[in-house]
This record gives C-alpha cells, sequence and structure tokens, in this order.
C-alpha cells in the first residue's frame, strides 16, 4: 500500500495557472511561488467582489481518535467528487503547522487519492505566511521590552506583561521562562512564555481581517500589557503597528494551490481549534464563494471545537451564512468511543458500536442548535462491516440526517460521488435557517455557560479566582461584549481528555480568561489545555528525511 507522501509525489501535477483558469482567474492576478503555488492579490477581489455567491459548506467532525476520523481528507475528496459531477467547486483549509507536522501527527494535506498538493511545500515552508506571523508576533514582544527598558512612558507594569513570544514548533521548554538576565543593558528581568505560532493573535487577526486596513485596524487593538493604574497598552501605543503590518502584506493574501485531481484549493491562515478559532481565513473563505457554485471548508477537530467557532465566531464576524455541514465520523473511532481498544478495531462489534455513538449523536444535535442541515458521513474502511454501516445509517436518518458512505482515501473524487450527490440533494431540498448560539451582548460568564451547557453538555461551569477576577475586569474596561472563544482539549466534549463518548454530569474548570481585542473576541482557557503543546515520546520528526536528490521522505 502506498503512503500519503508516495501518492502525492505521484500525482501528476498541473501549472497553477491552469488551476487557476478553471476558476477563470487570469495570470496577471496571480502572484506566482514557483509553478504549483501562487497567492491572490487585490486586483481579484476588487473584479469578483459583487459576484453572486455560490454555496457555503463546512466539514467536521465527531471528536478525534487513534482510530482516525479523515476529516480534510473528506473535504478534499467532496471537492474532487463535485468535479466528478461537473460542478464548479473549490476546497477552502488551513495551511498545516510545523508543530504538529514534526509532533505527533505529521502532516496535515489530507490522505490518500484525496489530497491537496504539493503536500511536502504546504506541510512546510510553503508561501512563508507563518513565518510572517511569527516575526510580526516576536517584532511586538521585542518593542514591549524595548519600550520598558527605555523609560517606560505608558508606565507598564512588567508583571502585567500578556503579550507572549511564539514559535512554529512544539518546544515545551518555552513555556515559561525568564528574559533580561545579565547586564543591565540585556532588559528588565521578567517572567515570560512562549506559545505556538498558531495561537498567536496575530494569526487570528489574519484569518479574521477582510484587507489591510482592517488588518492594521485589528492589530492597533491588541493588548499587550496594562499599566500601573490597571489599563490596557495597545500595540498601537508600542507604535509597532505600521512594521508589523509590513511583515504580513504579502501573508494576508490567499494561497491557490490544487489537489491530486488538480481541483482548485484556496489554502490560507491555520489556527488551532483547540486553542484558537480553528478556520482558514475570511478572505480566503469570501474569495472562493465569488468564484465557485460549491465551496467546501473544514474547521479543526470535532464539532465541539471547530464547528462551533465556525459558527459562533467566523460567520458571525464575516456575515457567513453555511448552507450545510458535513459531519464525518468512522465506525472505528465510534468503537473506540465504546471502549474498544485501538488493537481490536478491526473486529466487529455492534455493542460497542451502540455505545460510541452517542458522541456523534451529540455532534448532530450540536450542528441542529445553528439551523443548519446536516450530512454524516463514514470514512469507510475495508474491516466495516455490512451490519456496522447499517446501524450507523439508520441511526443518522432516525435523527434527521442525511446519511452518505466516503471512500475518498481509496478512491480520490470517485470514492466520494455517493456523498457529493447526497450533499447536492441536501443543498436542493433543505434551507439553512443559520443562527449563532448565542447572543455576543449576553455577560462573559452566561456566553461561557451556554457553550459549555449547550456544546459540552456539561452541567456547569467552575471559575478559577484568577479567571473570575479577569472576567469583571475585562467588562468593566468594555470587552465583554464579543464572542467567547473556548480553548478546550480535542479528544473529550469535557475538558478532561480522558472522558469519550457523551460525558454526563460534568463540571467544566475555566482556568483563565483574556481578551483577544484585535481578533475580537474573549478567550477562556478550560481544564489543563495547553496553547504550548510538547514533542511526543517518538515525535513525526524522527521519520523525516530528504534523500541525496533532495527528495522528502517520512512526511505523512
Amino acid at each position: 500500500m502506498k503512503s500519503d507522501i508516495q501518492i502525492a509525489q505521484e500525482a501528476k501535477m498541473i501549472h497553477i495557472g491552469e488551476v487557476a483558469a478553471q476558476l477563470d482567474i487570469p495570470e496577471d492576478e496571480l502572484e506566482y511561488y514557483g509553478k504549483y503555488k501562487a497567492k491572490l492579490g487585490d486586483e481579484l477581489w476588487d473584479r469578483i467582489k459583487d459576484h453572486k455567491d455560490g454555496k457555503l459548506v463546512l466539514v467536521t467532525a465527531i471528536n478525534p481518535t487513534p482510530a482516525g476520523e479523515g476529516k480534510t481528507t473528506t473535504t478534499v475528496g467532496i471537492g474532487q467528487a463535485m468535479g466528478k459531477l461537473g460542478k464548479k467547486a473549490v476546497i477552502a483549509l488551513r495551511e498545516p503547522s510545523l508543530g504538529p507536522c514534526f509532533g505527533i501527527k505529521g502532516g496535515a494535506a489530507g490522505g490518500g487519492y484525496a489530497q491537496v498538493v504539493p503536500m511536502e511545500d504546504l506541510n512546510l515552508h510553503f508561501t512563508g505566511d507563518f513565518h510572517a506571523i511569527t516575526s510580526a508576533n516576536n517584532l511586538l514582544a521585542a518593542m514591549l521590552d524595548n519600550h520598558i527598558m527605555q523609560g517606560n512612558t505608558l508606565r507598564i507594569d512588567p508583571n502585567q506583561v500578556v503579550w507572549k513570544r511564539c514559535v512554529d514548533m512544539n518546544d515545551r521548554v518555552l513555556r515559561n521562562i525568564v528574559v533580561g538576565l545579565g547586564r543591565p543593558v540585556d532588559g528588565v528581568v521578567r517572567e515570560d512564555h512562549f506559545i505556538i505560532s498558531v495561537a498567536s493573535e496575530i494569526m487570528a487577526i489574519l484569518c479574521l481581517a477582510e484587507n489591510m486596513k482592517d488588518l492594521k485596524e485589528r492589530l492597533s487593538r491588541i493588548i499587550v500589557a496594562y499599566s500601573y493604574d490597571g489599563e490596557p497598552v495597545t500595540a498601537g501605543q508600542i507604535n509597532a503597528v505600521g512594521s508589523m503590518a509590513a511583515l504580513l502584506k504579502d501573508a494576508i493574501k490567499p494561497n491557490l494551490i490544487q489537489t491530486v485531481e488538480n481541483t482548485p484549493a484556496l489554502v490560507h491562515g491555520g489556527p488551532f481549534a483547540n486553542i484558537a478559532h480553528g478556520c482558514n481565513s475570511v478572505r480566503a473563505t469570501k474569495t472562493a464563494l465569488k468564484l465557485a457554485d460549491y465551496v467546501i471548508t473544514e474547521a479543526g477537530f470535532g464539532a465541539d471545537l471547530g464547528a462551533e467557532k465556525f459558527l459562533d465566531i467566523k460567520c458571525r464576524m464575516a456575515g457567513l451564512k453555511p448552507d450545510a455541514v458535513v459531519l464525518v465520523a468512522t465506525v472505528r473511532a465510534l468503537k473506540y468511543n465504546g471502549g474498544v481498544a485501538k488493537a481490536d478495531l478491526n473486529e466487529e462489534n455492534l455493542e460497542a458500536l451502540k455505545a460510541g455513538i452517542v458522541n456523534l449523536e451529540k455532534h448532530i444535535e450540536n450542528i441542529a442548535k445553528y439551523n443548519v442541515p446536516c450530512v454524516v458521513t463514514l470514512n469507510r474502511f475495508v474491516s466495516d462491516t455490512d451490519a456496522e454501516l447499517a446501524y450507523v445509517k439508520e441511526f443518522c436518518e432516525a435523527r434527521g440526517c442525511d446519511f452518505a458512505l466516503s471512500e475518498v482515501w481509496e478512491k480520490g473524487g470517485e470514492g466520494g460521488v455517493e456523498l457529493a450527490n447526497q450533499l447536492l440533494h441536501t443543498l436542493e431540498t433543505k434551507e439553512s435557517g443559520y443562527t449563532p448560539l448565542y447572543d455576543e451582548k449576553l455577560p462573559i460568564r452566561e456566553k461561557i455557560e451556554t457553550i459549555a451547557k449547550e456544546i459540552y453538555g456539561a452541567s456547569g461551569v467552575n471559575y478559577a479566582p484568577a479567571a473570575a477576577q479577569a472576567i469583571e475586569r475585562l467588562e468593566k474596561l468594555g470587552y465583554g461584549d464579543t464572542p467567547v472563544c473556548m480553548a478546550k482539549n480535542q479528544y473529550s466534549l469535557s475538558d478532561d481528555p480522558s472522558k469519550l463518548g457523551r460525558p454526563k454530569d460534568f463540571e467544566v474548570t475555566i482556568r483563565e480568561v483574556y481578551a483577544s481585542a484585535g481578533a475580537g473576541f474573549v478567550v477562556a482557557i478550560t481544564g489543563t489545555v495547553m496553547t504550548m503543546p510538547g514533542l511526543p515520546l517518538h515525535p513525526a520528526a524522527e521519520r523525516i528525511d530528504v534523500n541525496d536528490d533532495g527528495r522528502i521522505t517520512g512526511l505523512s
């Protein structure tokens, strides 16, 4: 059996200009990054901004498990299947972070015969967007520390600096550090922290900004610290906005690549859904909607994370209206939720399937709360039995969901035709009445508790003293009238990753709350979730190499 990287390297890519031509984009509206990548500039948007929008479909999933779900693979496969059916479709994805690529996960370009390519470029440096974000983040950190040392006219309290440095790598030893050690000219000694670049507020800002003007306004609102008087100090007051924007001037432009079947894909931005809002950029999504009749996008991790934030943050802020949601599951993952060990997942086990399908049931119920039609798909494995498949189909249809099997990993677009046809039927017969889950003007606690109870199924919420104080402070300062971005582990509906299936009678603990004022939301960190991941015992980096011909191996 061929690996993902072998399939990707054997794909017959066409010049990116030919890919763009499928979407009626002329060469002079492309900024080439070699033969197979291009950025889309302002000229394109200015020409198409009054075009009619296509249909917007979100692909999400049950909570991830070691058994695998295949959300990105399904997203790519649907786009390819639409092409097989003669439909004008484009895929809108996030860019992978180097952290997971070299850490626990490997690449994030899809899998099998449903991938975006060039896979190695995408998974590694791509067009440099993440490097630009990292540089802008750390420029702001450097200017902040320089201001404190060079007289501190803004009276910043070094003990209340909230802006963190970042690096796009899983490096746990940087979570908590001390800076400014050495001579007086080396800076003011204080505690500092690193986060992974995809958790930077600048990543969120880039993905939510409509244009350069909006980007700069958002950058100026970033809270970097508090003064001795308790007043917020912003990036605008540090005079860092212009130089940050200069670093981001190319990164704000969406990237165009292709799938292994040459279907167009806009890949731009990459916030994690467990610690940020988890969606590709508004700019890429809106551009895709003007270029195609069907836009297939995805949001990170399970529907309790990525989909909730897509529906409550991104769509609300950008004025987007999703027309349907595709909810991905596998029989194997459902059995894992039912208590089956990973080694035994290939054996038929209807009892475990019935026990674990409650996780899928909760996600179905959650999507219904937004009044958006839902199609459930099973990413089929050869070990799945007819009895298991029939049970899931019957279960979903009994709950008002359309259902289809997907075999895109093995068969590419052809393996997604059944799913694409079902999705087209859903789009034609069911109207979306999309509405957010909560009113953003509600008090912060009410918004947190609405998400915890309605989406996670919690019985209540506990607040650490520091979190309670932060909420009170933020509301007094006028930062309470925004959506809430919940940072939570991805493996469980609860804030305890060991609780699989559909946990009940649990409370969510809010450890920390802060304002991402530039992004336009308040972040609530639950449980023990980390904004800087660590590497596992045997990271994927141990398997990655490049041969004498410059060919990369081991990236999956």
